[in-house]
């Protein structure tokens, strides 16, 4: 039975007012790939997603060119922006941010109770992007950063002088070429066996057999790119787009270069991550829809990045 439910955090906060940072001196180097744009079709050509996502209908999209990061923004990365900026997450500023339970780095005072609606979600006192299983880890370099709202996001990209894709630009460069395949590298989720996208193995929320290495993220350019070169747009960490989110935008989005609905609280984030399973939240297909408010945070949700030029936003 399909539910509407998914495995990001129930983590709402509402938005505060905050001035964006000044761009950097110099600006940081992406490693990123240029796209020609093109036409492709956009949304689930298999029927198999949550009707409230609203990956539905199947629509034509055509985007003028613009170029991607390969990778989401890795702690590395956001560590030179914080340090040159001063910058504050919005994780930092409220004290807390969701963990999900097995990857708990706390002492229990630091632990609030979960949420019944979403138990495997912890809310952690001292869980940022420094620390994204609590207080007592310490963030990897390599890994992508989590623990970043859509508001730390649109920062970053302020201050890197760059910008958050559109949905429709995420979508486009996360399939690589493949125009209407289920994943992002064609229909099979386990091709040859081999698991290609850092998703969860076992029995969800409690049990995690590591069949891919990882409990919760993996490093950058752990699994194979797609066929544009992008590394892992399925799996590890969800990614914010810039887009507003609405179920029903795909039925009147216009076809060239569609900007997201005007109006809506919550922001699109795409690609799902390492605690995605057929069993609950099979949202690492590449047509897969999710989102929350601009200033949630959590363990598994980061982002990558667009060049300014070549783009509309």
């Amino acid at each position: 039975m399909k539910t509407s439910m998914d495995c990001c955090a129930s983590n709402s906060r509402t938005a505060t007012s905050r001035s964006l940072p000044e761009p950097a001196a110099t600006a940081p180097v992406h490693d990123q790939v240029p796209l020609c744009g093109g036409e492709f079709a956009m949304g689930d050509a298999f029927g198999e997603g949550y009707p409230a996502d609203g990956e539905l209908p199947v629509h034509t999209v055509r985007l003028a060119p613009y170029a991607i990061d390969v990778t989401a923004v890795t702690v590395a990365m956001f560590r030179t922006f914080v340090a040159e900026s001063g910058y504050v997450t919005v994780a930092e500023r409220e004290g807390s941010s969701a963990v999900f339970h097995l990857a708990v780095a706390a002492s229990r005072a630091d632990v609030a109770a979960a949420d019944p609606a979403v138990p495997w979600w912890l809310d952690v006192r001292g869980a940022d992007w420094r620390h994204p299983y609590g207080p007592l880890s310490d963030a990897e370099s390599s890994h992508p950063v989590e623990h970043v709202a859509w508001d730390d996001a649109v920062a970053y990209c302020a201050w890197a002088g760059r910008r958050l894709p559109t949905e429709a630009e995420w979508e486009y460069a996360a399939r690589g070429g493949l125009d209407g395949r289920r994943f992002a590298w064609g229909d099979e989720l386990n091709p040859g066996g081999r698991w290609v996208c850092n998703i969860w193995q076992g029995r969800f929320p409690y049990e995690n057999t590591g069949d891919d290495g990882h409990l919760a993220t993996a490093p950058v350019r752990s699994y194979p790119p797609n066929g544009f070169g992008l590394y892992e747009v399925a799996g590890n960490v969800w990614e914010w787009c810039a887009d507003r989110f609405a179920p029903d935008y795909y039925a009147h989005s216009p076809s060239a270069d569609p900007q997201g609905p005007e109006s809506g609280d919550r922001r699109v984030m795409r690609g799902g991550s390492y605690l995605c399973h057929h069993s609950y939240c099979h949202r690492y297909r590449v047509a897969a829809r999710s989102a929350n408010t601009p200033a949630s945070s959590s363990g598994n949700c980061g982002f990558r990045t667009v060049a300014l030029s070549g783009g509309r936003r």
